[in-house]
């Protein structure tokens, strides 16, 4: 079964803009993910577009409301046919648990964002979070598990700690993935692929360093190559 472990971020704010980059990709080699720029400017009917190109699809809209909206979100979301959709940990027991009623187990999978990787030690702290961002990460993955979901989204730098800590069978999503020589964006708490496929990564959000690359296939076949040869290595 091909199990494609880059999902390539469309972070456009255009159909246009997206469907010339999936052109230049190829959908046995990675998976897309549509956020809440490409998803607003272009509605559901986006989701519809690339499925039918041949890609699966990580709807990132990280609904965090009350619990009967977000499970309602999630349904409807889920029939889209998405392979993978996700929530916001922070909002808690309750929202989770709808969360995962909603979507039965083998489906569309759900995971849950513990901690942006924008967010560094003084953001963490300047909203109340009196811990280090490891520990905040551990406690949201916790949580998480503890009410049956997939799997979190998380920093490479902390995956390697969670799959000890969640076993082999826990889906770790690592957003913050840049080539060494690359720059940092708008990202604090970034890794390499080979770094993160080594702490323990199942899937890995990779944006610029493919979208705004002169070639993004011919930089999506390098970056799995990485991933293959690390995946060999561990």
């Amino acid at each position: 079964m091909n199990d494609p472990r880059i999902i390539v971020a469309l972070d456009f704010s255009s159909k246009e803009q997206a469907l010339n980059l999936a052109s230049k990709l190829d959908p046995m080699l990675c998976r897309v993910k549509i956020g809440k720029e490409l998803f607003t400017a272009a509605g559901p009917e986006i989701v519809k577009v690339f499925r039918k190109k041949g890609f699966e699809v990580f709807l990132d809209l990280k609904f965090h409301d009350i619990p009967n909206t977000v499970a309602s979100a999630c349904r409807v979301a889920a029939d889209l046919g998405v392979w993978m959709i996700n929530v916001h940990a922070l909002g808690g027991r309750k929202m989770l648990s709808a969360a995962r009623e909603v979507l039965p187990l083998g489906g569309t999978k759900l995971v849950a964002v513990t901690l942006l990787t924008s967010m560094g030690s003084d953001d963490i702290e300047s909203i109340g979070l009196n811990n280090e961002p490891g520990n905040v990460v551990q406690n949201l993955a916790n949580l998480a598990h503890s009410c049956g979901l997939d799997g979190v989204v998380c920093s490479a730098l902390e995956s390697g700690q969670l799959r000890k800590e969640m076993g082999d069978n826990f889906c770790l999503v690592t957003p913050g993935i840049r080539p060494i020589d690359a720059m940092t964006d708008d990202q604090s708490r970034i890794t390499t692929p080979q770094m993160a496929i080594q702490n323990g990564a199942d899937y890995l959000v990779i944006g610029r360093p493919i979208s705004r690359a002169e070639d993004p296939l011919l930089m999506l076949q390098h970056l799995n190559k990485e991933i293959e040869e690390q995946l060999a290595a561990n």
